[in-house]
């Protein structure tokens, strides 16, 4: 599956785009000063819990927030 395809799934099924998750994880203060402060297990939890995305879509969700990936990444 390509990073744009996770990203579309995501949005199908949460309503959410990549800023929406920025948004959310500065909210629960995951990321201070611009910076990711948590580790991707402690995500991938929150996206799981919270938005019932699997190990795949977390990861995706990570990448973007460590900023590994981006919304453009293929």
């Amino acid at each position: 599956m390509s990073f744009q395809a996770y990203l579309k799934t995501i949005k199908e099924k949460t309503g959410k785009n990549p800023a929406d998750f920025r948004a959310i994880a500065e909210e629960k203060q995951f990321i201070q000063n611009g910076e990711l402060t948590v580790k991707a297990g402690e995500i991938t939890s929150w996206l799981k819990n919270d938005f019932d995305l699997g190990h795949g879509h977390g990861m995706a969700i990570y990448a973007l927030l460590k900023g590994i990936k981006n919304e453009n990444s293929i």
